[in-house]
């Protein structure tokens, strides 16, 4: 038998396949099922008995009872290297999925839990707001600053007009100009972060309106990073500092 089922002829194709079916089933019945009762429900919904494992039922689970018709054990299906690889991945698919849903439902309470109404989701908002808000507000200032100290530097400048400066009030302008740029740039990333602040906010008031409304935790897809938090690979926006003032 084990040669036709390794090595089935053409014309014996059928006969080897149901040979090694039955092959297969006999190995799987245990010294102790002597006398046991095998049945099952093949595909095709016919209950099946025999005193072995039955064949035509190896892709199913086969209950083995008693004489007395008492459960004895359940014989698992039997499967090719394929389907239980197939069946191994299915299972982590379900368990991957089963554990997202579970995350998901987590998080939604821990949402809930943190803004039990709109009010305390706008005032978190402005707290995660308030630090940027500062910085822009800082860079403004030292801008002010910056402005201030340009123009006597500019004034003293119109007086080498046609001529060339002196080198020390060249790199003052020069120091200027770079802690402008600086302050400029910093006030650009600052209202770039309050913006993705705010969407993330925004699309999270989405979400939490629809757990206000009553939507059962875990039920509407996973809610938005949290707005407090930095984008990915991005740090907070930092004050500029201003180059020291050459030595005069």
């Amino acid at each position: 038998m084990n040669r036709v089922c390794r090595h089935p002829g053409v014309r014996h194709l059928l006969a080897a396949a149901a040979l090694c079916a039955a092959g297969a089933a006999v190995g799987q019945q245990k010294a102790g099922d002597a006398g046991a009762i095998f049945t099952c429900t093949n595909a095709k919904g016919q209950r099946l008995t025999s005193d072995r494992p039955i064949a035509d039922c190896m892709d199913r689970e086969q209950r083995v009872l008693n004489t007395d018709g008492s459960l004895r054990r359940v014989m698992p299906p039997s499967y090719t290297a394929e389907e239980r690889a197939a069946i191994e991945e299915a299972e982590k698919k379900k368990a991957a999925e089963a554990a997202a849903k579970k995350d998901a439902i987590r998080r939604d309470r821990n949402l809930l839990a943190r803004y039990p109404n709109q009010a305390a989701h706008q005032k978190a908002r402005e707290a995660a707001l308030d630090d940027t808000q500062g910085a822009i507000e800082a860079s403004s200032k030292r801008l002010e600053e910056l402005e201030a100290e340009r123009k006597p530097l500019l004034d003293e400048a119109e007086f080498y007009k046609g001529k060339t400066p002196p080198l020390k009030l060249k790199r003052q302008l020069d120091a200027n100009d770079v802690a402008v740029a600086a302050q400029k740039e910093a006030v650009a990333n600052q209202k770039a972060e309050l913006t993705r602040i705010n969407a993330l906010f925004d699309a999270e008031l989405i979400h939490m309106k629809k757990l206000w409304a009553g939507a059962e935790p875990g039920s509407i897809g996973a809610p938005p990073s949290d707005p407090r938090a930095s984008a990915p690979g991005a740090s907070a926006p930092k004050q500029a500092s201003t180059p020291p003032a050459p030595k005069r």
